[in-house]
């Protein structure tokens, strides 16, 4: 039983063409369309005929001689220039969307082919507060490990916190030379982290120690490591309750910071020059990849070992590669990680795939993203310019959703307060992810609390009015089928078996906004069926229940596919 219909069509073409000629056609032939009437499409024909010295409409009449689709489509139509047009069976249609009631996955298949999967997401630096800027990596990265888990691969997240290095010779230097009591806040740490980077600054003395007490750290001094652990351990506590209140799967245990990987370091090094890899540049140790240059053409080296005998993110990053496929047995690398770190990474690859930590059974990808603006259009920041702090936040997203459900005395105050957050965080999940990752958007309580257009409440609404058409019904609907009279209800039941394919999108392309338009386009879809078609006084033999069915599925795709975005759907709103 095939899950995805586009998927089925496109490869039922291809068997047809490869009756008519012996070529490579591309991997997707059949897509959804956007014509009354017609509910598959494809232009095979026309982007093939050229090159097969055959007009586009004689090549779709010899596809279509060949095509067997009787079992879930009309016969396909020949249309214009050459368009195949295909039509589902009313009955196939019915068929398949009645069993979606009794599959835990509506329909989406799981992948016969899992992958071993490390994601890198979040990644937040040790005695700092998180702020806006952690949002996205965050909320992306986990709605990206939660799709891929359901598509059937062994997932791995992991945290790789900022723990080492230079930063923390300063603050470590500072706390030692001004001893406050204790114990110390992340807001406190926030404080004594900016007046140790001023006093570097501006105090060469200080920069010395500071520089020194780096060394001190990675060679394990115990004063040292002390201060150090409780920097982190603080931390790690405040990122546990942003990731609470977020809503975010990763855990203490999913954290390799920088630290994790200093014992790899030298070995990573070592490893590069066995291979032939580096150059001294300049008193540093690195290695100039293929076809990377700077402005002026010259190649482009990615330091591995400073002159001064530290290491940089870079070995960092190569070490991470390196523990990950060869300890860890993973297949694919994924970093979720700002768009500007483009070329790094590919850099990083680049020396990986030349070391051999990267062979050809492995994947690694970047996953770059956009930059949250401020309504000015700018990045997003306090009226005194200062970063967002990302517990404000959230705390001012709950405290706008309320109003949103202001006035509703059917709902106590601790089911109140629950709907709040769901609505609030939701939105602000919602927002970041319905549009294309790669850009750049526009932060906008007004929008994305709207009641009106694709935003998280609007599906959180109709899920919850949904649910309460169903309790109002109070009936089993246990051996209902699905029967399609009216236009409204085909075109919603071709919306609900069309989750697996929107499901499938999000997840190969790594693009969660794909889900996003498919889960509200569904919704408005069902809200036309609505309008349309009683439910509660349907007349009939069979339509009450069928059109019940229909309206649980809605609610069961809106339930699930919101889930895959890490979005909560409240019974009540």
């Amino acid at each position: 039983m095939f899950s995805d219909v586009s998927e089925e069509l496109s490869r039922r073409v291809v068997k047809a063409l490869r009756h008519v000629a012996d070529i490579e056609p591309p991997d997707v032939l059949v897509r959804v369309s956007a014509r009354s009437g017609v509910d598959y499409q494809c232009d095979l024909a026309m982007s093939l005929g050229k090159r097969l010295g055959k007009a586009p409409r004689e090549l779709a009449a010899e596809i279509v001689a060949r095509l067997d689709v009787a079992d879930l489509a009309e016969p396909p139509e020949i249309a214009g220039p050459g368009f195949l047009n295909f039509t589902l069976r009313s009955s196939w249609l019915e068929e398949r969307t009645s069993a979606l009631d009794g599959d835990a996955r509506l329909g989406a298949a799981i992948t016969p082919h899992p992958r071993r999967i490390a994601i890198d997401y979040s990644s937040p630096n040790v005695a700092k507060e998180m702020h806006v800027g952690h949002l996205r990596p965050t909320i992306i990265g986990d709605a990206i490990a939660r799709l891929l888990r359901f598509a059937g691969h062994d997932v791995i997240p992991h945290n790789h916190l900022g723990d080492w290095g230079t930063p923390f010779g300063m603050l470590i230097e500072h706390l030692l030379d001004e001893r406050p009591s204790g114990p110390y806040a992340i807001g406190d740490l926030n404080g004594f982290y900016q007046a140790a980077r001023s006093q570097s600054e501006t105090d060469e003395d200080f920069a010395t120690r500071a520089r020194e007490r780096v060394v001190r750290l990675q060679s394990g001094d115990e004063e040292t490591l002390s201060l150090w652990r409780h920097l982190v351990d603080e931390s790690t506590r405040h990122f546990s309750q942003v990731y609470e209140v977020l809503g975010i799967s990763l855990s203490s245990e999913d954290v390799y910071g920088e630290s994790f990987y200093n014992p790899f370091l030298a070995a990573v090094v070592d490893d590069l020059t066995a291979a032939g890899l580096t150059e001294i540049s300049d008193g540093a140790v690195c290695v100039f990849p293929d076809g990377f240059t700077n402005r002026e053409g010259d190649p482009l080296p990615l330091i591995v070992r400073k002159r001064d005998g530290g290491y940089g993110y870079a070995a960092t990053d190569l070490a991470t590669v390196r523990y990950w496929t060869a300890q860890r047995g993973i297949t694919d690398l994924v970093y979720v990680v700002g768009a500007p770190q483009a070329r790094h990474f590919a850099m990083v690859f680049a020396v990986c795939r030349a070391a051999g930590w990267l062979g050809a059974e492995h994947r690694a990808e970047h996953i770059g993203f956009g930059t949250v603006l401020g309504e000015d259009g700018r990045a997003m920041r306090t009226r005194a310019g200062e970063s967002v702090r990302l517990s404000n936040l959230l705390d001012e997203a709950v405290s706008h959703a309320a109003g949103v459900i202001e006035g509703r005395g059917d709902l106590s105050p601790a089911v109140g307060e629950e709907v709040a957050r769901a609505i609030g965080i939701g939105a602000i999940k919602y927002a970041d992810l319905s549009g294309d990752r790669e850009r750049d958007y526009v932060f906008s309580w007004e929008r994305m609390l709207s009641k009106n257009g694709n935003t998280s409440v609007y599906l959180q609404y109709a899920n919850a009015r949904i649910l309460s058409v169903l309790t109002k019904a109070d009936q089993e609907l246990t051996g209902a089928r699905v029967r399609l009279g009216h236009p409204a209800e085909r075109a919603l039941a071709l919306a609900l078996i069309r989750f697996p394919e929107a499901v499938g999108a999000a997840t190969a392309g790594y693009v969660p906004h794909k889900l996003c338009t498919y889960l509200y386009e569904t919704a408005v879809v069902f809200s036309r069926f609505y309008e349309q078609c009683p439910v509660l006084d349907a007349e009939g033999p069979g339509v009450r229940d069928s059109r019940l069915l229909l309206a649980g599925l809605s609610s069961k795709i809106l339930t699930l596919g919101l889930s895959l975005l890490g979005i909560s759907t409240p019974d009540r709103l």
